[in-house]
């Protein structure tokens, strides 16, 4: 992990003799930290944003912050890293097999193992990220909480909140624990069993409203656990299920607890577009709970239609800018919000000096800067689950207190959705509350929620061009 000028590191020797076995000639070695930092640094275009042509060329998309680093001796891959407040973090999982040819993601166990360790650092570390004496405190407390996470290059416990940051709590740590019980167990419970699941789905979306663009949304979901239960190591079984005509999960990636899986599960992948193994589930998760809040596992799916279709047009006429706004919500969508709101930015424009606008449903604000209008559309839809904003729009005097972007410039602009419906998932994914079995006494008391999140939900305006993303690596020419 590194913070602005310092950097906390942890190499395990053991695991590097081992993956000098497992893929023999193929291996690279792992340079000095310095040299990896430098290059790690130039990967991720933080110390030369020129053009390179190996490492910026559109043929070449980044899937799942998994990076291949040059180094001197070669490419370092699969190198897992991204930034997070300030920070980045990163580390380089083990390959149990050959580098050449790359083997698929969801075959090397050390990328989930990877990820999930980083997540649990980064928990560590966001809360104190605003206060440098407390985040400088924290970073210190790394190298002895990763010698209990972590011992040999293997996570036991990706919590690192639940851990002692002491020396001197190391020993009871590991002499007073039942032997059956998991190093991911850091306590035993005591009291009636409760299971709490929650399914978070999150909708990414880029609508263009042309015909020679394809529009494009995807579904990220992610299943969260907090079991307590009694017992040094007690087996629980939960299952995800979908309904008829529900979207089938690819790219399923599960916690280290989990202790077996149908491989069906693991088959489907959102990479191969010619993909016909759809697994439908019902999808069983047997594990062993960790004490705190753990992701159970996540996943990606490609849902037929997304939830909020919209058409977005800006004309410029004069000193003036008139536009409209039409969104539908489909049909098969719960018509019940949290909240939902449509934000439309102006960069590059000055104040907005001058509004006159009509909405068939909701209210429009504008922000206190007068460069972003916010139409709050609320909890429901109307009946005909369409509305639309037409309005004209006139600026100020441009100054340097006001936004600007270099990607929309001229008429390129975007409406953005913000929205979260509880108790409904875009896949139709669900936990049977009767399907979660405990071997362990007692009945347990089971909550299950689910909830859909708009995530980078975006609305081009159709009147100009945008920055467009196709899937021509997925395709047979």
């Amino acid at each position: 992990m590194r913070s602005g000028k310092r950097s906390v590191t942890r190499r395990y020797p053991t695991v590097e003799t081992r993956a000098k076995t497992f893929n023999g000639s193929t291996h690279v070695t792992v340079p000095d930290d310095n040299a990896f930092l430098k290059a790690l640094l130039f990967e991720l275009r933080l110390t030369d944003q020129n053009f390179v042509e190996y490492r910026d060329t559109c043929t070449r998309i980044n899937k799942a912050s998994v990076y291949a680093v040059r180094t001197e001796g070669g490419d370092l891959w699969p190198v897992l890293a991204f930034q997070k407040s300030g920070l980045i973090y990163v580390c380089l999982p083990l390959v149990e097999q050959a580098l050449k040819p790359r083997p698929p993601l969801l075959s090397i166990s050390g990328i989930s193992q990877g990820l999930d360790l980083l997540s649990g650092i980064l928990d560590f570390v966001s809360p104190s990220r605003k206060n440098e004496a407390e985040l400088s405190a924290k970073i210190g407390q790394l190298r002895n909480l990763l010698l209990q996470a972590c011992p040999l290059g293997t996570p036991l416990q990706t919590n690192l909140c639940s851990l002692n940051s002491s020396f001197d709590d190391i020993q009871d740590f590991s002499t007073n624990r039942d032997p059956k019980q998991p190093a991911w167990r850091t306590n035993t419970y005591k009291g009636k069993p409760h299971v709490n699941v929650c399914i978070a789905e999150k909708v990414k979306c880029m609508q263009y409203d042309k015909r020679d663009v394809v529009d494009m949304w995807q579904v990220y979901g992610t299943v969260t656990c907090k079991c307590d239960i009694e017992g040094a190591a007690p087996n629980v079984t939960l299952s995800l299920n979908l309904p008829t005509n529900g979207s089938p999960l690819q790219d399923i990636l599960v916690h280290h607890c989990v202790t077996s899986l149908d491989s069906a599960m693991l088959m489907a992948s959102s990479v191969d577009a010619l993909d016909d193994s759809a697994f439908s589930g019902p999808y069983k998760f047997p594990f062993i709970p960790p004490s705190d809040s753990f992701n159970l596992c996540s996943y990606t799916s490609q849902v037929p239609v997304p939830p909020i279709l919209g058409r977005y047009q800006l004309n410029e006429e004069g000193s003036q800018l008139k536009l409209t706004v039409n969104l539908k919500l489909h049909e098969s969508i719960k018509n019940t919000f949290e909240y939902c709101e449509a934000r439309i930015p102006f960069f590059n424009r000055g104040p907005i000096a001058h509004l006159e606008y009509k909405v068939s449903y909701g209210q429009l604000d504008l922000s206190r800067e007068k460069s972003l209008l916010v139409w709050v559309i609320g909890q429901k839809f109307p009946k005909s689950l369409e509305i639309s904003l037409t309005g004209t729009v006139t600026f100020g005097t441009l100054s340097e207190e006001h936004p600007t972007d270099i990607i929309c410039t001229g008429n390129t602009a975007y409406v953005k959705l913000y929205f979260r419906i509880p108790d409904f998932t875009l896949t139709g994914c669900y936990v049977d509350q009767h399907s979660v079995q405990l071997f362990s006494p007692g009945k347990p008391k089971i909550n299950a929620s689910r909830e859909l999140i708009s995530s980078d939900y975006y609305i081009w305006n159709s009147k100009a061009s945008a920055p467009i993303v196709y899937k021509t690596l997925f395709t047979n020419e």
